[in-house]
Formats: structure tokens, C-alpha cells, sequence
């Protein structure tokens, strides 16, 4: 499977993750959000910079959604819930975050 990107072809799995992390940028973020019919906010880019953030400088942390609900709560300043992080990202925060953010799929149980 493949996503066209500025005149690219762009191989993602069956899922919809990036098969090689190194093809993201914010094109291809926002192709894989337009792809799941994700409409992106400033909000949504938040947590997508979270996850790429915590993966990146945290040797691969995956971080869950209570962690993600914390650090969004402490950035947005105002208590986030579980419902407004599922309102945004539909398929579970962690996981299509992580898809958008141009992770690779979570190796992490389910879970709160």
C-alpha cells in the first residue's frame, strides 16, 4: 500500500503506519490523517508532537493514554479527559496518534 505525497509514493503497511519513519513530514502526517478522514487540529498536532517527542528523545516510549491525557492537560491547561482524546482520535489516541506521528505500530497491550 502506498500514500502519493507532493509527487511521492510513500509505503505504509495495511494499517496505515510508515514503513520507513524516515519518509515523515508534515505532508505525509497530515496524508495519513486525511487517509482516516481525520480532520487536524492545532490540538491534534499537539499530541502527535508528544508521541514523536516521547519516541524520539525517550528511547521509543509509547506512552498510554492516561500519560497522554496528563501531558495534553498540562499543556493545554485545562483537565483533559478520556472522552475528548477519543473524540479526536477515534481508533485510540495512542495508536492513531502514533500512525499520524509516523511511529511504528504500538507493541503495547491494550490498556489504559
Amino acid at each position: 500500500m502506498a500514500l502519493e505525497v507532493n509527487g511521492k509514493s510513500i509505503a505504509v503497511t495495511d494499517a496505515g503506519y510508515l514503513e520507513d519513519s524516515n519518509d515523515w513530514d508534515l505532508d505525509v502526517a497530515q496524508a495519513i490523517a486525511d487517509a482516516d478522514e481525520l480532520p487536524m487540529t492545532e490540538r491534534h498536532w499537539d499530541v502527535v508532537n508528544f508521541l514523536r517527542n516521547e519516541h524520539v528523545n525517550a528511547n521509543g516510549a509509547e506512552p498510554n493514554e492516561r500519560a497522554i491525557n496528563k501531558a495534553m492537560s498540562k499543556a493545554w491547561g485545562e483537565k483533559v479527559s478520556s472522552k475528548v482524546m477519543y473524540e479526536m482520535f477515534p481508533e485510540t489516541p495512542s495508536k492513531q496518534g502514533r500512525k499520524i506521528a509516523g511511529l511504528p505500530k504500538s507493541t503495547r497491550k491494550g490498556g489504559y
